[in-house]
């Protein structure tokens, strides 16, 4: 029988899927195929993401593609001779585009939290960028016609490598775009993202979540925004000042994309760029700033380009942040957050035991103990404020992404007081969770709770028993924690 639980892991600056050491994505060494194209003297053809219609994908019938017009070419055959850049005056979010052929708002939508820049706020994310595309990638110095990116999955860094070939339709890309005609990352970013999630048409479809979280390998908080804290723009004001990631969701409405009267667009992802404070009539007011990836429709009511924190609340359903760190929550600049993160399974039969509604199997579900150590003297604690984040992500093991069907998953948090060795079925028969995250269809779920320091049993479940999946689970405290996945011989006999 495979184990539930594969490792332990703290990944440390060397090891495999590192930022350091990224894996490489499918076996392929970008500086050996580099090499190797630069010897023969001729320009990379990627034989795992070929220039065709399999690379596109099945798209929707709203798309109208007709795959028989479809001509993948490089750069240089799109733009005058020895005018292809790579980038033209740096990166920034009014580079690119969105295409009329792929609803693929939500990973643009990350593209603009990636290259923001406010130099009010000093809303900057050049680490961020440094690390998902690799410097030195040009049409110039060593061009062989092959470019690599990188992106956080399911717990580890990988390097993505891709050619220049862009589907392309009367010379014009079908996809993203760049609104300077000559300049190519935007479109060659979102061929690598593609290639990882199988296609262009993995990429139709998806929350903002998770491109931001393959952006950053760090935490994700998401907040409902009309069960908003009152502190939430506090919040978004010092994340506007840390390498953080920040992006919205508008509601849905009975027409897809629909757009209200005011401007916004409805089930769409937008870009938070920027937060700030301004005096009227004698009071402050907090004034949001969001990015439509389309490049057009903006808000057009008070306040024009940016509007309140009252609007912002009312007309979005829900803001993401996400970061590498989360030291932006605490106003002492002497507090500092860790993680920690493991690896592990829900097994048919065995540790897929489902949601406390089915207490003769809830226990096997895997276990994980956290102790939570008093505050340090620097750390100070706000009244209210939430001390520690789980994550649970479904770690999914195919390749195309559209193909991937997430299961309801969820979990418990139960105080545990002196108890040791297996927690059977008879310790959850009476026990109440202290905290829980209600069970959603999506890749990953979080919870941000305040828990005082002692000892805590963490259960992550499947809602039906019986459903075998990997997951990742990891936790986010600013004290310092004890995280265990307790072994699978300590609960593993029936009572």
């Amino acid at each position: 029988m495979p184990p539930p639980h594969e490792r332990h892991e703290r990944t440390t600056e060397h090891d495999e899927g590192s930022p350091t050491n990224p894996v490489k994505f499918l076996g392929q060494d970008y500086q050996k195929l580099l090499q190797k194209s630069l010897r023969r003297n001729e320009l990379y053809t990627d034989e795992l993401f070929r220039p065709n219609s399999s690379s596109i994908g099945t798209l929707n019938k709203e798309a109208d593609l007709d795959y028989n017009n479809v001509i993948w070419k490089r750069p240089a055959e799109l733009v005058s001779p020895g005018k292809p850049f790579f980038t033209v005056d740096g990166m920034s979010r009014f580079d690119y585009e969105q295409g009329s052929k792929l609803g693929n708002c939500w990973f643009l939508a990350s593209i603009g939290a990636l290259t923001s820049k406010d130099e009010e706020t000093s809303f900057m994310t050049k680490d961020i960028i440094n690390q998902i595309i690799p410097a030195g990638q040009t049409f110039r110095k060593n061009y062989a016609g092959i470019f690599h990116f990188r992106f956080w999955r399911f717990g580890k860094w990988i390097d993505v490598v891709i050619d220049d070939l862009l589907p392309t339709i009367d010379d014009k890309l079908i996809f993203v775009g760049s609104k300077t005609s000559n300049e190519f990352w935007p479109a060659l970013l979102e061929k690598a993202y593609a290639k990882v999630c199988g296609s262009y048409a993995d990429l139709d479809g998806g929350f903002i979540s998770e491109a931001l979280m393959d952006f950053t390998g760090g935490v994700h908080m998401e907040f409902v925004l009309n069960e908003a804290p009152t502190y939430l723009w506090d919040i978004m004001d010092r994340a506007a000042k840390s390498q953080t990631l920040m992006g919205c969701a508008s509601y849905h409405e009975e027409t897809p994309e629909a757009v209200s009267p005011k401007g916004i667009v409805g089930g769409h992802a937008y870009t938070v760029t920027g937060v700030s404070k301004v005096m009227s009539d004698g009071n402050p007011a907090h004034l949001v700033r969001v990015l439509n990836p389309w490049g057009k429709t903006e808000w057009n009511g008070d306040w024009s380009d940016e509007m309140s924190m009252e609007d912002f609340t009312k007309n979005f359903e829900s803001l993401d942040i996400c970061c590498l760190c989360p030291d932006f929550l605490d106003r002492s600049s002497g507090c500092h957050w860790n993680s920690q993160r493991n690896f592990g399974k829900w097994i048919a039969g065995t540790t897929a035991g489902g949601s406390m509604d089915n207490m003769e199997t809830f226990w096997k579900n895997p276990h994980f103990r956290v102790r939570i150590e008093e505050l340090s003297e620097d750390c100070t604690h706000e009244e209210g404020a939430e001390n520690i984040l789980v994550s649970l992500m479904q770690n999914h093991e195919q390749r195309n992404r559209s193909s991937q069907k997430n299961f309801m998953i969820g979990f418990y948090v139960f105080k545990v007081r002196g108890e040791g060795g297996k927690f059977s079925a008879e310790f959850f028969s009476d026990k109440t969770p202290v905290e829980m995250k209600s069970f959603q269809n999506l890749r990953e779920v979080m919870g941000f709770f305040w828990l005082e320091p002692g000892e805590y049993l963490i259960v992550p479940c499947t809602e039906n028993p019986g459903q075998t999946a990997s997951f990742v689970l990891s936790i986010f405290s600013k004290h310092e924690t004890h995280f265990e996945y307790i072994e699978e011989e300590e609960n593993e006999d029936d009572p």
